[in-house]
């Protein structure tokens, strides 16, 4: 961080990862040393109108600074790009780098293909009639969290994508489900604007894992009763968990594992926690995240059965 008594350039390439515009650049020093600046290779050109001013490889920051800056005048960052920079983790599309851009509907429209260097992932650059300065998150300028999302929902290259996206914003706490509604409400254009509702529907529920979210529209999908997800339970150890999905009236939870359940000790865990689950005289089924996208058949007839057994009628 500069010191106290940094000058203003020294603040301005420290807020930008030490990227910075041309017309940014001789706003501070002047055309001459900007151009000597490049030509003694202590700043390096990256494209027209975006140097450098440190070495090596460009930093997923700089790239972004990059990429903004290239756009021009009023450009944003969006979608995943600016979701990632309030907090987003853990997130994987086709599409997971490629950094988006929004500018104002009144300007032409940009093209960086082709005007980028090859170490810049893609960028894109969409005009949109929906942008307020006033409603912007600041350094760098770009969408807030809720509207983030829902562009990169309504960008994602299959439903699947787009609704691991809004599910990770909700999960990680980023914004409420409340917030995404809120959001399409005011954008009547937005991409995959019903699949975004009924996410957000679903996610308001109680399920936050996609899979869970899955689990909830099969048992719509088959006809049986709704589950309550994410109830509070506290184990023989003290531990306070979660479970995916429950219903308490018959004694029935389901757990949904993820990829992490295969591990050894994890796999231990699990079979502590359903012996508990059954000792204590509730029933568990267990499924993974593949059978219950993929199998929802075979699912739905074994949560029947189970919900049966228990007493439930049809």
């Amino acid at each position: 961080m500069p010191s106290d008594d940094a000058s203003d350039l020294e603040w301005l390439l420290f807020s930008q990862a030490g990227v910075i515009s041309w017309r940014q650049a001789v706003d501070q020093l002047g055309p001459g040393r900007v151009r000597h600046l490049v030509a003694s290779g202590r700043w390096r050109r990256l494209c027209r109108g975006v140097l450098v001013t440190v070495t090596g490889q460009l930093t997923p920051q700089q790239q972004t600074w990059a990429a903004l800056l290239a756009a021009g005048t009023g450009a944003v960052l969006a979608g995943l790009a600016a979701a990632r920079v309030d907090g987003l983790r853990r997130v994987r599309t086709r599409r997971q780098d490629a950094i988006d851009i929004l500018i104002p509907a009144q300007r032409r429209a940009v093209d960086l293909r082709g005007r980028m260097p090859p170490e810049m992932p893609p960028v894109v650059v969409r005009r949109t009639r929906h942008l307020s300065r006033r409603d912007l998150l600041d350094r760098p300028w770009r969408t807030p969290v809720a509207r983030s999302l829902v562009d990169a929902a309504g960008w994602a290259g299959t439903d699947t994508e787009a609704r691991t996206i809004l599910a990770a914003g909700c999960q990680q706490r980023l914004v409420s489900p409340s917030d995404l509604l809120t959001e399409v409400a005011g954008r009547p254009r937005v991409g995959r604007r019903a699949l975004i509702r009924q996410t957000a529907h679903d996610l308001a529920g109680g399920p936050e894992a996609l899979s869970e979210i899955d689990l909830a529209r099969l048992c719509r999908r088959f006809g049986l009763p709704a589950p309550k997800h994410q109830q509070r339970r506290v184990e023989r150890s003290g531990r306070v968990r979660y479970i995916d999905a429950y219903w308490p009236q018959w004694g029935l939870q389901v757990e949904v594992d993820g990829a992490h359940h295969m591990d050894v000790t994890q796999w231990e865990a699990d079979m502590r926690r359903q012996n508990d689950i059954w000792l204590a005289g509730d029933r568990i089924l267990r499924f993974t995240a593949f059978q219950v996208r993929h199998c929802p058949a075979e699912v739905a007839e074994q949560i029947r059965r189970a919900l049966t057994a228990a007493g439930w009628c049809a």
